[in-house]
């Protein structure tokens, strides 16, 4: 037999079954000092080292009378009554506590299982025993110490061992917080140390001093002996002993000067008695002596307790009591606190260096301790090396009742080629709040897809003195999301192509032995088939049963090659692919037909990573995904393929939010980066809500949309809010100087030729401009919302105080809250320091969020809402393609899905040059189309690219590796 034969549990009937999932805390958690004052506790209890039993003999010395063990019984009660009504509080708080004592054992004794039952079911708390094979091995154990680590619904494990098998290796296994009987080598050191506040007193040592107590008037002055036994248990009592300001010695069996010193001693403590015994004639007749024996039989009745098992029973009591201690810190560190955060300290220098070489220069912290600093347990961690790691979505169920912090959002002005830099001021400001305000705050970033990394627009990690590091694992890779993404998109389109041929090659009833085989002579559907069946209003489960007519219905989907939408995505800019023609080769049949690539973050599956709540959501969302429709109208979807259990399987890992840090030190979320244009362009909902419950109630979480307020804002709020439930309390609009010159009528820009002087002088007219055009307007969209604003001015260095004043001015008399200068990009988070400041007082004020319109609004009045209040156009104009679309997506039911406009981002307009804020123009809606597993229509306004090109000179000519540093260069 080799490991574990049995897994008991016993409890009470009065309590839960331990194996009852732990839902998390309720919001009025009792402070835990609160409920360690219902335990009145003299010492913190716990278990034996050597895991053996203790007995109490009264058969010489002092003789013990019925009323000394009536004393016994009374302390037992005692610790009981406390305990149990320290459980009860605790649950009254949190109902969806129990306290768990796991006994983990070598053979199938049932002994101290039975003393812990009857003690656990006198107080309300589980037990559990774990029983080994009786000649277990070290690796054994510590397998199964291991899972004990690991579960959060156990709360103590008592290791009742043989003292061969408790090696070090083992006792330092089990986590400290979970070794109620003080058996690790950290306990014990905190122990001797005299600090007991997150370790445990071993139950039996509370025991002794409990009885010694009982029987001594004063303890102080006393002098005790103990005899034989070595280890944990010696030590810890040799302390306590001491600590209680008796005197103590120590000595062996076979020593000449035992007999003196029993003689002497006010009470005498045997250990790993053995067959040994001290002869009646050596203790005086007031001498108290305890025997710690290692063998114990169950008794029948708690409160019935002979001489032979009292002081186990006491030790029971105390155990318990330690357990319940343990379940006490465990939802104390649930709790909101503070964090503890070490920042990292910067050394701005000037000229500010590259981007790669500032992130070179810090060196980040490990993320398992970034993780501990802000309340992440080990077992919610997956690292991906040193710097990164993956979040467990378990996390929303252990703190689901913790407040939510403050939820910041980051748009910009209409983006012009300069650049607004909406990621440093994310960056900055999460700096700011936490390293230097030591508020928790979090930064929840878009993935950088590789295509403009490599392409035009280069990395995506922020700048300057505000970015996130490692910056080259950060724009490369990460944690491999993006490539589950394209795999699962491209699964998708190989299944749409092989079921056309299939379905194109064979008839009803081969079509149906190859999707239905037999297997070992039984036949049977796959549970996705028989979803299917049932979407086709299909009640049967037995393949036999269907009539021809059902056996066509299921097999054939029917596809319409000309109106297939789903195409094959790669991470790479490569406008080659934009259309291409599949099936040439002879194997295909003459399955030919044209379609194309779309760079991989325009692909659904982004969008829906994004919006997902939970892998249970996005299984269901990319079930729903039409990859087109049937030669008779009807959608066909991902499920109506199979293929949506596989496409969950492949995105398993990247539905987990991936955790990195700022240049000091702050926590960063970064998780999907859904192309701007045609999706919402926001990062993941799943990271804004984690980062939201792991900051608390006075934390703050700052998230960024991408493009214009015009565009990311808009689709925040009517997308991703109404999908995750969330609010936001204020939104940053950044602005530079420079972007606001060229909306106040400032000359165009083109890539490698000289600024004009315009943009390097001063010129307050142009400011001004931009600051009454562009960003007055996109106040206003903010305020559509009830949403305040707080303008940030990102600073550079040709900017001039008047400029910089001017624009302060000038938001605050269009609408916003604030407006304040920021230098994070040369100083890092001090720079942004005055951000911060009006980021909190702003957040701090009561909001009126609403959204622009009601989804059950017609889908043409939904985009001339957007059109007129947000862009500022006079109407919508509609191609005939468009309008028979929006009837088709009525017809199937899809009117009221929100809108995803999908539009220039250069313009408030359809016309990438008209800067500032048009007006009277009609915008035209060439196209509407739908992205169902996402959840929303997106119109398109003009032609938009889903595959962008390479430039002349992309980005990949400067990018190279060191051949023996490994460094990377050339990132930017």
């Amino acid at each position: 037999m080799k490991l574990a034969t049995i897994r008991s549990v016993c409890c009470s009937v009065r309590v839960r079954a331990s194996g009852s999932r732990f839902s998390g805390m309720s919001r009025g958690c009792l402070p835990v000092e609160t409920i360690n004052s219902r335990l009145t506790l003299r010492t913190a209890s716990t278990v034996t080292s050597s895991g053996t039993s203790s007995t109490l003999t009264a058969n010489f010395g002092k003789q013990l009378k019925e009323d000394d063990w009536s004393e016994c019984n009374r302390s037992v009660g005692e610790v009981v009554q406390n305990t149990k009504e320290a459980i009860a509080t605790l649950q009254r708080r949190n109902p969806g506590i129990q306290p768990l004592l796991v006994i983990l054992q070598a053979g199938e004794n049932g002994s101290m299982l039975e003393i812990s039952k009857k003690v656990a079911g006198k107080i309300g708390l589980n037990v559990t025993q774990i029983c080994l094979a009786k000649k277990c091995s070290e690796d054994e154990i510590i397998e199964e110490l291991l899972k004990l680590n690991d579960d959060p619904k156990v709360h103590g494990v008592f290791l009742h061992l043989p003292t061969s098998c408790l090696t070090s290796r083992v006792l330092n296994t089990l986590k400290p917080e979970k070794d109620v009987d003080c058996i690790s080598n950290l306990n014990i050191g905190r122990l001797v140390r005299g600090d007991v506040s997150k370790g445990f007193v071993p139950p039996i040592a509370s025991a002794v001093l409990d009885l010694l107590g009982k029987y001594e008037a004063s303890l102080k002055g006393k002098s005790v002996l103990l005899v034989g036994g070595q280890g944990p248990l010696r030590l810890a009592l040799q302390c306590l002993i001491e600590r209680s300001g008796m005197t103590v010695q120590t000595n062996h069996w076979n020593s000449k000067t035992l007999k003196t010193q029993v003689m002497q001693a006010d009470a005498v403590l045997l250990l790993s008695v053995g067959n040994m015994d001290i002869p009646p004639s050596w203790a005086r007749p007031e001498t108290v002596i305890i025997h710690c024996e290692s063998a114990l039989e169950p008794d029948d009745d708690l409160i019935d307790l002979p001489s032979t098992s009292g002081l186990a029973y006491l030790t029971a009591a105390y155990r318990a009591q330690n357990v319940t201690h343990g379940c006490c810190r465990w939802l104390q560190e649930q709790q909101y606190r503070p964090w503890d955060l070490y920042s990292h300290k910067l050394q701005p220098l000037n000229p500010v260096p590259t981007d790669i070489e500032i992130s070179r220069a810090q060196t980040p912290k490990p993320v398992a301790q970034l993780a501990e600093e802000i309340g992440l347990l080990p077992e919610e961690l997956e690292a991906y090396g040193r710097n990164k790691a993956k979040v467990q979505l378990s996390l929303l169920d252990r703190l689901h009742s913790q407040p939510d912090g403050k939820y910041v959002l980051v748009a910009g002005i209409t983006p012009t080629p300069f650049g607004e830099g909406k990621t440093t001021v994310t960056v900055g400001l999460v700096q700011a709040l936490s390293a230097h305000l030591k508020l928790n705050s979090f930064a929840c970033l878009r993935q950088p897809s590789q295509g403009p990394t490599f392409g035009v627009k280069g990395g995506a990690a922020g700048g300057g003195y505000a970015q996130v590091i490692p910056m080259e694992e950060f724009n490369l890779h990460l944690t491999g999301d993006i490539h589950a993404i394209t795999a699962a998109n491209n699964l998708l389109a190989a299944a749409i192509d092989a079921r056309m041929l299939h379905e194109a090659t064979q008839s009803d009833k081969s079509l149906y032995n190859r999707l239905v085989p037999s297997v070992y002579g039984v036949r049977k559907f796959s549970p996705i088939q028989i979803s299917r069946l049932r979407r086709l209003g299909i009640n049967k489960t037995d393949p036999a049963s269907l009539t021809p007519e059902e056996i066509s219905s299921f097999v054939r989907l029917d596809l319409d090659p000309s109106q297939i939408t789903w195409q094959r995505v790669v991470d790479t800019n490569d406008r080659f692919l934009r259309k291409i023609t599949v099936g040439q080769a002879s194997t295909e049949k003459g399955q030919i037909r044209e379609t194309g690539f779309d760079i991989a973050v325009a692909s659904e599956i982004m969008a829906i990573l994004a919006l997902a709540d939970s892998l249970k959501d996005m299984r269901n969302r990319l079930a729903r995904m039409v990859v087109g429709s049937s030669r008779s109208g009807e959608p066909v979807t991902a499920e109506d393929l199979g293929v949506s259990g596989a496409l969950t399987v492949l995105m398993k890992d990247a539905i987990k939010p991936t955790l990195m840090q700022t240049l000091e030190g702050t926590p960063v979320f970064v998780h999907a980066g859904p192309f701007a244009n045609i999706a919402h362009g926001s990062s993941s909902v799943l990271a804004d809500k984690l980062a939201l419950k792991l900051v608390g109630r006075d934390g703050y979480v700052v998230t960024e949309a991408g493009f214009g307020a015009d565009i990311g804002m808009e689709k925040f709020f009517n997308i991703k809010c109404r999908a995750s439930g969330l609010r936001p309390n204020v939104m940053v609009l950044v602005a530079t100087v420079r972007a606001l010159k060229m909306h106040g009528g400032g000359p165009n820009v083109s890539a490698g030729a000289t600024l004009p002087k315009e943009y390097i002088d001063e010129n307050l007219s142009l400011v001004a401009g931009g600051c009454h055009s562009n960003l007055k307007k996109q106040i206003q969209n903010a305020h559509l919302f009830g949403v305040p604003v707080v303008v940030a001015l990102n600073v550079f260095k040709t900017d001039t105080q008047a400029e910089i004043d001017l624009v302060c001015q000038l938001a605050k008399e269009c609408g916003a809250s604030d407006a304040v200068p920021c230098r994070h990009w040369s100083q890092g988070g001090r720079g942004s320091l005055e951000l911060a400041m009006a980021v909190k007082e702003a957040a701090g004020r009561p909001t009126n969020f609403q959204f622009l319109y009601n989804t059950e609004m017609p889908i043409l009045e939904k985009i001339r809402t957007i059109a007129q209040k947000v862009y500022g156009a006079e109407d919508i104009d509609l191609t005939p393609e468009a309008s028979s679309k929006i009837d088709y997506y009525n017809q199937q039911g899809y009117g009221s899905l929100p809108i995803c406009m999908a539009k220039t981002h250069l313009s408030l307009s359809h016309m990438p040059d008209k800067k500032g804020t048009p007006t009277g123009f009609i915008l035209p809606i060439r196209d509407v189309r739908a992205s169902i597993g996402a959840g929303f229509i997106y119109p398109l306004v003009g032609t938009m690219s889903t595959m962008p090109g390479l430039p002349t000179r992309p980005c990949f000519y400067d990018i190279d590796l060191d051949p023996e540093t490994e460094e990377i260069t050339g990132l930017f």
